[in-house]
């Protein structure tokens, strides 16, 4: 087995204090800003989901996590009605009740909140700052989180697929239309542009590399690959294949953390690193050294572990 992701000196560092807002100056030169990433997860307990929450949140309190990184997916097996859906308490707050799981949870969406109403999660975000969906696509600047060297950029993938299938699934649940990818792609190509952070991490639902059964998004690798090559960005994180995937393109990679209530096969495509058929999630500690990741699975076990090196300007 692997070790730790990080020392034991981690371990149960004040959450409480973290979700008031201790991201102090001290605290981010003494340690690495440490975080959590799943995707494909709401499940309402069922599957494996309870056991990757409860291995997730004892990994959590271990690094002390600062948030998590949700990749879409949110709900099954067709997103929520409305900001008051039992969804909610089955799904998400009964579930992700350990303490050091309190952080900002800084999610996007997938393919199967659109065939509910996506909506309905910006309007709980405004509800409940746990939740953290100001709109569909959007930036959060890792200052927030005592780490002003890395931004957050959350893309709305599903619009920039073409999926056929799932437009069928929508239609028979009465969503038909979807927003027009270009201003996203534009806002992306700006706000990459105008950021100075060192690094740049984006998430997204849908792969743009993957060997798992839905595979990576040739609309993706033509139309956002390039512009995380072009802007330095060392990570995209993303869901959609119910895997653990590392995949190394150029200066990116490309780490899939659709795991968190059940898993499918995944095979080695050009730059796998590492991949794994078993419910699980993803854990990163960003320090001096690189971006940290680890992968767990559903009973807490580490798996592999990798460090990201810094895009030179």
């Amino acid at each position: 087995m692997s070790s730790p992701l990080l020392p034991r000196r981690a371990v149960l560092q004040g959450l409480s204090g973290l979700a008031a807002g201790a991201g102090t100056a001290a605290r981010a030169e003494s340690a690495p800003t440490a975080f959590v990433a799943i995707g494909d997860w709401g499940r309402k307990g069922e599957m494996q989901q309870t056991e990757v929450a409860a291995a997730m949140g004892r990994a959590a309190a271990e690094i002390g996590s600062r948030f998590v990184l949700s990749a879409g997916d949110n709900f099954y097996p067709a997103g929520v009605q409305s900001a008051d859906d039992p969804h909610w308490k089955e799904s998400f707050e009964d579930i992700y009740a350990a303490p050091a799981l309190q952080t900002p949870w800084i999610a996007a969406l997938g393919n199967h909140d659109y065939r509910g109403k996506p909506g309905a999660q910006l309007a709980y975000a405004r509800r409940n700052p746990r939740w953290r969906m100001p709109q569909r696509h959007y930036v959060l600047s890792g200052a927030e989180f005592g780490a002003p060297q890395l931004d957050v950029f959350v893309l709305d993938t599903t619009p920039m697929v073409g999926d056929e299938a799932e437009a069928v699934m929508r239609l028979t649940r009465g969503r038909v239309s979807l927003p027009d990818p270009e201003p996203q792609i534009a806002w992306l190509k700006a706000a990459l542009s105008a950021s100075t952070a060192d690094w740049k991490v984006v998430v997204g639902h849908h792969p743009i590399r993957s060997g798992g059964h839905h595979g990576g998004s040739l609309l993706l690798a033509e139309r956002i690959e390039p512009l995380l090559a072009t802007h330095n960005v060392q990570a995209y994180i993303c869901g959609h294949d119910h895997t653990l995937q590392h995949i190394r393109a150029g200066g990116v990679h490309h780490i899939c953390t659709g795991a968190g209530a059940s898993a499918g096969d995944a095979a080695a495509v050009q730059g796998t690193l590492f991949r794994y058929s078993q419910p699980g999630f993803a854990m990163f500690a960003l320090g001096s050294e690189g971006l940290r990741l680890e992968f767990r699975d559903f009973g807490g076990r580490a798996l592999y572990q990798a460090t990201i090196p810094k895009i030179p300007a």
